[in-house]
């Protein structure tokens, strides 16, 4: 299959609000939420940011689907599958208040301050600062990035035109940090890395999406993946692509099985485990827990 390769600035939803499909590996095109043309309490967008050090995982989630919204996090052990922390409050009828930035990339600060729970998104250049604090809990992250290839893909459905999938990707970002809950500490240092996924976009109300990134190290070199699919129309654009020591290299479509789904969800912890204990390259690799 022959993907689209975008390499030239322009909008990402035309005047009659239609994505071009293809994908890139930079914010090369203009993403406004003023274009869209669907209606308006069909929007979706969110920032959700992952840490993990491959024993313990760190999740941040601000965003809505119009009618709804949600800032949350989540603190977590891969080992022994504890939920450490799990606060998130729902937000009525958000529509567009949360002001979430429109590129993945620019310097932005975001910023939710309401009936004790805090949170914050700060962009400055390759550096992100994380922050969220509730009752009993308080965290503070701060990623760097370490490639500036990322995955950006602009995604179709068929099942009308102004539906559209914008999705920005960036892994390969170390992470230090803490988080405090109940009063114990949590330290994020070597071996940490972060992942951003950034979504904007309008979907069928039907979705069935398969979803796995990860972030580690080979030879002492940062080394990332992001695989995806079942999410629209893939025929111009996969969300498969490998990085590695400040390079990136796209793939097209990769087979994925619902048997094997069935099998690291039955054995995720031994998997897991597995994966960390016999790995012939030093690292741990960034496992992603994302709801659907």
């Amino acid at each position: 299959m022959q993907e689209r390769h975008i390499t030239t600035p322009g909008p990402v939803l035309d005047e009659h609000g239609v994505i071009t499909p293809g994908y890139s590996e930079r914010s090369i095109c203009t993403y406004r939420r003023a274009d869209i043309k669907a209606p308006f309490y069909r929007i979706k967008e969110w920032d959700f940011y992952q840490v993990s050090d491959g024993e313990k995982c760190l999740q941040f989630t601000y965003g809505h689907a119009s009618y709804a919204g949600q800032v949350a996090v989540m603190l977590f052990n891969f080992k022994t599958g504890e939920v450490i922390a799990n606060i998130s409050k729902l937000l009525a009828l958000p529509f567009g208040s949360l002001h979430l930035p429109e590129n993945a990339e620019q310097d932005s600060d975001i910023c939710y301050d309401k009936g004790g729970v805090h949170l914050r998104f700060k962009v400055e250049g390759d550096t992100r600062y994380l922050s969220f604090s509730a009752p009993d809990f308080e965290a503070n992250i701060t990623l760097e990035r370490k490639n500036p290839y990322s995955l950006v893909i602009h995604i179709p459905f068929d099942e009308y035109k102004t539906a559209f999938y914008y999705n920005h990707k960036i892994n390969c970002m170390t992470a230090r940090g803490r988080a405090v809950c109940g009063g114990k500490e949590y330290i994020f240092g070597d071996g940490a890395f972060g992942l951003l996924d950034w979504g904007r976009g309008v979907w069928p109300f039907h979705n069935e999406w398969y979803w796995s990134n990860g972030t580690g190290t080979v030879d002492g070199k940062i080394f990332g993946f992001n695989l995806g699919t079942g999410f629209g129309n893939t025929s111009q654009a996969t969300e498969n692509m490998l990085f590695y020591n400040g390079k990136y290299h796209k793939l097209g479509r990769c087979c994925f099985s619902k048997r094997m789904r069935k099998f690291f969800r039955k054995n995720e912890k031994s998997m897991l485990q597995f994966c960390n204990k016999n790995s012939k390259r030093k690292g741990r690799l960034q496992w992603v827990k994302k709801p659907l």
